[in-house]
């Protein structure tokens, strides 16, 4: 009893420390903390900043510029010749001499001043680049937020994954424990019989070999329990020394047929197949941006300019409309303008494709519910089945007609449909699960 106590007392710390999670909570978690989800979340952000960037594009364009200098040499450096002036004065007997005209006037003007300029343009015709820019980045943010729930349903599934492998192997480990009290009682009844001289000792031998063999299989189960454990720890940014899993009971198990859908309907309501559609999307107004690009772009704008040069202010205010037309890129152009159409085609091409695909995949995740569905009904009867054969083969055995060799045989296959049991029920909640991803429908089924 002391020693017992005394194991308490060792793992009472590690037990009020444990963490235990329900699967619901573990899900929370990983939507919350998973790098993938965030780094999801980042780019919808991104995204969103690019809409709100491109919307800009519809307002004027404003830029201010301005300048003072001071050179080392005059702007305006020039003479001003004045040869016909003075014949002109000497032929009205003037002397240009006399009155002090030169041959020529020196000219020196503005090496030093200041400007200034303020514009405003407004884009009237872009060949509709800037409204189907703006569709485009719209699109963009779309399938950035479907990408995110793209991304949490993957994170969902294998957040359930790990959790009900935790949850099958420690089934596991419960049959172990089944398996290994039996074999205690029998070897307690077979150390009888040999003591008494009527069993031969190496049937306690082949029972010591069953109970090492049970051993060695909890070894396994238990860190595959580890691994999973870890596994789930690390998509749950949980912490990993005091993670547990609240173990529950299986769920109950519903007939598949009340989660069906036809497989058109769900294909409509998947996020991937909404994706699709946005592919499309893109392809054409990139298209249509690529056509933009070739077509003139007409702009109006006004600005205000002033200037100090002849140490005089001066000010003044104009209004202006450009047009310009992309002569030499027609050439390149109508090249990308075929490319891009090309690429629309394309992206309807790979939308027919892929919703044949994920049509194909509804079907079979349909069949594997159904079949996984079925597992469990051959799963049940053959534990009734074995049950009660190692109960007729334990009976027989305390008879005396049936050998050591047949009871632990009875025993092993106990076991191995309890397994298989746990296994069939595993199966079909991860393909529930699964079914109702693939037709879109993972919230609206009460799932987290």
């Amino acid at each position: 009893m002391r020693k017992y106590l005394s194991l308490l007392i060792l793992l009472f710390p590690a037990i009020v420390n444990a963490q235990v999670y329900t699967l619901e909570e573990c899900i929370n978690m990983a939507l919350k903390n998973n790098y993938e989800i965030r780094n999801s979340q980042l780019d919808f952000e991104m995204a969103d900043q690019t809409k709100k960037e491109l919307f800009t594009r519809y307002f004027p364009t404003v830029s201010a510029s301005g300048m003072t200098f001071k050179a080392n040499e005059y702007m305006i450096d020039e003479k001003i010749d004045l040869t016909k002036v003075n014949q002109i004065l000497t032929g009205m007997g003037m002397d240009p001499a006399a009155l002090g005209i030169p041959a020529s006037l020196p000219l020196q003007m503005i090496n030093n001043g200041t400007i200034g300029f303020v514009s405003a343009t407004q884009p009237v015709f872009a060949g509709g680049q800037i409204i189907n820019g703006n569709k485009l980045a719209k699109v963009g943010k779309e399938v950035s937020e479907l990408k995110i729930r793209l991304t949490q349903n993957e994170v969902i599934s294998k957040t359930e994954e790990y959790y009900w492998q935790i949850v099958a192997l420690k089934e596991k480990v419960k049959t172990l424990d089944v398996v290994a009290s039996q074999l205690a009682e029998l070897d307690k009844t077979v150390n009888a019989s040999v003591n008494a001289g009527v069993r031969m000792r190496n049937d306690l031998l082949r029972i010591e070999l069953q109970q090492q063999k049970i051993e060695s299989n909890r070894i396994k189960v238990e860190n595959g329990i580890k691994v999973y454990k870890l596994m789930l720890c690390n998509i749950t940014g949980a912490d990993s020394k005091s993670f547990d899993i609240n173990l529950p009971e299986f769920p109950e198990i519903i007939p598949p047929v009340s989660k069906y859908i036809n497989a058109e309907d769900g294909l409509n309501i998947r996020n991937e197949n909404m994706l699709l559609d946005k592919s499309v999307s893109a392809a054409s107004l990139q298209h249509k941006m690529a056509v933009g690009k070739n077509m003139p772009t007409i702009a109006a704008g006004a600005g205000y300019m002033y200037h100090n040069m002849l140490d005089k202010n001066v000010d003044f205010g104009m209004v202006f409309a450009t047009v310009s037309v992309p002569i030499s890129g027609w050439w390149s152009g109508s090249h990308e303008i075929k490319r891009s159409r090309l690429g629309e085609i394309k992206a309807m091409n790979e939308k027919q494709n892929m919703r044949q695909m994920m049509t194909v995949e509804i079907e079979s995740k349909w069949n594997q519910l159904q079949e996984a569905y079925l597992q469990i009904g051959i799963a049940r009867k053959s534990v009734e089945s074995a049950t009660e054969n190692l109960r007729i083969s334990k009976d027989y055995f305390e008879a005396g007609t049936v050998s050591l060799t047949d009871l632990l045989e009875a025993q092993t296959l106990l076991q191995q449909s309890r397994d298989q049991y746990t296994d069939a029920r595993t199966s079909y909640n991860l393909s529930m699960t699964a079914y109702l991803q693939a037709t879109g429908r993972y919230q609206e089924s009460g799932k987290p």
